[in-house]
């Protein structure tokens, strides 16, 4: 891997500071979700058992290098409180002498929480100045922000620098499991791509092809590639001036060896609404009238059969308008496919990004995924085969 590990650094004695990911929905000043701010806990509890004091580092919201009252962390301190089951000490200052009272006042178990990383301008410049000072306020630097880790910061890339580092149980948790997917993965490997717009996805779709040995496209996406093979969609979402890019990305394909999945069949509508009146036809039969808003069964059972035939799953993108019933079939009936062979042993699936999350929760099926990364951009940067200066600073 080439990076270090908790295992890997001795902690007795030590401030650990710890770069997390805490940055929650709120709601009239209370947390609505913990999700990330209990996933911190395994590192949290793994430093103080082994003797270690931990001192977390974290951005909120985007402050754009001034202080805003209201995206202080303080107003998260007691729902890290509450989830970590431990006394939380807040400092309003992430560098000097007020952040060091706060760490030097805090017992045995205690967490230490600074004050917002993005209140200060340099944070976001990678300013050796800002990184320097955090470095003072601690012997050890643990990055557990994997989210965070396509940023090059003071205090994911900048500290990693100047201080012994290691990844913490979360960030080491991802980038296994990503390493699985697409570093030495287990083949044959299929990946499903779906969402609005192939402009969006030019870098994944590019690096996809030499990479996988299947890919599935949906959602808009696919219209586009429809477009490109002189197959007319009607009123579908399609950016009709990127075919000969579409075009490109199919020779790219074929050229590695690469098997491209389009829709075989496709379910129409003329409204863009829930529960709109809705057809299934040829995906080359699409009404001049009518939208293409979801993949048909028949595409459906195909995908089903490359999964089937295959060891690893990569997942990012809606196959249709999940939002809407029941233009949520085909990610849906996908999804608990992929989710029962990874359940029976058969396939190893990761899967990441805000809609698919959201679709593969709806369906039903994200509990059973190898991996679900909830790290946004960090995990399309690296699926398009970028280096992730979070990462990068840790084997450096």
């Amino acid at each position: 891997m080439g990076w270090k590990t908790l295992d890997d650094i001795g902690l007795a004695g030590k401030t650990v500071l710890v770069r997390v990911d805490i940055n929650v929905p709120m709601e009239a000043g209370r947390v609505t979700d913990t999700t990330r701010i209990d996933k911190i806990r395994p590192t949290v509890e793994d430093i103080i058992v082994r003797g270690g004091r931990v001192v977390l580092l974290a951005h909120f919201d985007r402050p754009k290098g001034k202080v805003v009252p209201e995206m202080s962390l303080s107003h998260i301190a007691g729902a890290l409180e509450a989830s970590l089951g431990r006394k939380v000490v807040f400092s309003p200052e992430s560098i000097g002498s007020v952040a060091a009272d706060a760490i030097a006042s805090a017992e045995p178990g205690d967490v230490v929480l600074l004050e917002n990383t993005r209140f200060h301008p340099g944070e976001e410049k990678n300013d050796p100045a800002l990184a320097a000072e955090m470095a003072k306020l601690g012997d050890v630097f643990v990055n557990d922000a994997f989210s965070a880790a396509h940023r090059a910061h003071a205090s994911t890339a900048g500290l990693a620098h100047l201080l012994p580092s290691a990844a913490g149980r979360l960030m080491e948790a991802e980038l296994q499991a990503l390493e699985a997917a697409l570093g030495t993965p287990k083949r044959p490997v299929v990946a499903v791509v779906g969402g609005a717009k192939v402009s969006t996805k030019l870098d994944l779709l590019g690096n996809l092809v030499t990479k996988v040995d299947h890919l599935v496209i949906g959602g808009g996406m696919a219209n586009t590639f429809l477009v490109a093979q002189g197959i007319e969609v009607g009123k579908s979402l399609a950016e009709r001036d990127m075919a000969d890019t579409a075009r490109e990305i199919l020779a790219k394909a074929s050229a590695a060896g690469c098997t491209i999945h389009l829709p075989v069949d496709v379910v129409v509508a003329r409204e863009f609404k829930a529960n709109a009146d809705h057809d299934v036809v040829a995906a080359d039969a699409c009404p001049a009238d009518a939208m293409i808003l979801d993949a048909g069964p028949m595409s459906v059972a195909a995908i089903v059969k490359v999964f089937e035939a295959s060891e690893t799953l990569i997942w990012n993108g809606p196959l249709g308008a999940f939002e809407l019933t029941p233009f949520d079939a085909a990610t849906n009936a996908a999804a608990k496919s992929a989710a029962a062979l990874t359940r029976e042993g058969k396939l190893i699936s990761v899967a990441g990004g805000g809609d698919t999350v959201s679709a593969l929760n709806q369906a039903g099926a994200a509990e059973d995924f190898t991996f679900i990364s909830t790290a946004g951009g960090a995990f399309l940067e690296w699926m398009e085969g970028k280096e992730l200066p979070g990462v990068a600073a840790l084997t450096a």
